[in-house]
């Protein structure tokens, strides 16, 4: 099947290459197409402060930057502009007009943050010591809770729309080794992550098999989790593989464990991103 990397970051914000060296890069593992997704601008719409995200006063530079290279690499590579916009209730999302008169070709949307009823804001993504803490000062030590607070954001993400990729599903998963703060197992986490697939079938949107916590040591197995691709696959959830690559020696990282995955939920295809066109994406199935 023919292979992208729309799920890409770039020295614009927490990757350590640049725009045109991920096209070389991507261009001579033979990739069908690159889609740059810069976590969007955060600060003037939360107060959050971070080093991950785009600035906002680099962020024409960077819809310049990936313009010129879409320009260079005609004919030879498709290359896509996007961006990753968390979705922080209150605060921000993909749906935010700002983000949707960008012109871009794609948006992922993804949660990265929970707003625990006490404490501070944290990343559940975080370090391992962030993420504990953030438990036991935000939830009480209640992992569980955790894990429906960020569902409970997933679910209003998906129905507050405006993307077109939902990105790694599960990953609070990433600091939940031998399921210490919860279980994926437990009824609850079931109930969650059904509701959530329902929503995004009935949404129409293109959710992502994402090798990133593979790539970068964290895991041993995608997001997300072959469980909830079963789920999604049941839903008919069109499905994109992405590597989440944050330098370009993983552009197409473990795309082969990615596909295996895959066939064991049940999929016999994934989506390739083929642009624009009427302002709706252009999805074509390939064979796995």
């Amino acid at each position: 099947m023919r292979l992208s990397s729309l799920h890409t970051h770039s020295l614009f914000c927490d990757g350590r290459d640049d725009v045109e060296t991920l096209c070389l890069k991507a261009w001579e593992k033979g990739l069908d197409s690159i889609g740059f997704s810069s976590h969007a601008p955060i600060t003037k719409k939360t107060g959050f402060f971070s080093e991950w995200h785009l600035r906002e006063d680099r962020l024409e530079l960077y819809l310049k930057t990936v313009r010129a290279a879409r320009r260079r690499w005609e004919g030879r590579l498709r290359v896509y502009l996007g961006l990753e916009a968390d979705y922080i209730p209150g605060l921000m999302g993909p749906a935010d007009r700002d983000f949707q008169d960008l012109g871009l070709d794609y948006i992922i949307a993804s949660v990265h943050y929970a707003i625990p009823p006490r404490g501070a804001p944290f990343t559940v993504d975080g370090s391992p010591e962030e993420f504990a803490a953030g438990i036991q000062e935000g939830f009480g030590g209640d992992g569980e809770a955790l894990a429906d607070h960020y569902w409970s954001t997933v679910e209003a993400m998906i129905r507050a729309g405006g993307f077109d990729i939902l990105g790694h599903a599960d990953l609070i998963k990433k600091n939940n080794r031998e399921d210490r703060w919860f279980s994926p197992e437990s009824g609850a986490y079931r109930r969650r992550t059904e509701a959530a697939a329902s929503l995004l079938a009935q949404s129409g949107t293109v959710a992502e098999i994402n090798t990133g916590g593979i790539n970068r040591g964290a895991l041993k197995e995608t997001y997300p989790s072959l469980p909830i691709l079963r789920l999604f696959r049941k839903k008919r959830v069109p499905i994109i593989i992405t590597s989440d690559a944050h330098r370009f020696e993983d552009l197409d990282g473990h795309y082969g464990l990615a596909r295996e995955t895959l066939l064991a939920a049940g999929y016999t295809h994934a989506v390739l991103f083929e642009g624009k066109k009427a302002q709706k994406p252009v999805w074509t199935p390939e064979p796995l």
